[in-house]
């Protein structure tokens, strides 16, 4: 058995086969998913899982170079922003919802949460670990 913290076998796959620059989209429930766009499906009802729980849990494995999020939460879900902002240590892009949802048609897969927050998006973008 696997030992490590992702356990799920889709994302865990997923995780490993990331290069350097690839995107991996995580979001809440209601975050379209471009046809093409692999959809790894977490979410079991209202809030759970949560968006951050699963962010902090595929940090574990994933070696970050940046992230982007949709301009829209600053207003729209601060406090989302600031969870996010207390796990995140590296450059935080802002980038209109729209493009967001457009670019996911280029990440590897999109990790559906159960969260039910407005703009709870991100787009994880793989580092190197050397």
């Amino acid at each position: 058995m696997k030992k490590t913290t992702v356990i799920n076998s889709n994302l865990s796959r997923v995780i490993a086969q990331m290069g350097h620059y690839d995107t991996l989209g995580v979001g809440d429930a209601g975050m379209p998913v471009p046809v093409g766009t692999e959809k790894i499906d977490l979410a079991v009802t209202n809030g759970l899982p949560s968006f951050v729980d699963v962010v902090k849990n595929i940090l574990s494995e994933l070696q970050l170079q940046e992230v982007y999020l949709a301009e829209e939460i600053k207003t729209e879900n601060p406090q989302q922003l600031a969870a996010i902002k207390e796990i995140i240590d590296v450059p935080i892009k802002f980038i209109p919802h729209d493009k967001m949802k457009a670019d996911l048609s280029n990440a590897k897969a999109f990790v559906r949460t159960g969260e039910m927050t407005p703009y709870a998006n991100i787009i994880l973008v793989s580092g190197v670990t050397f």
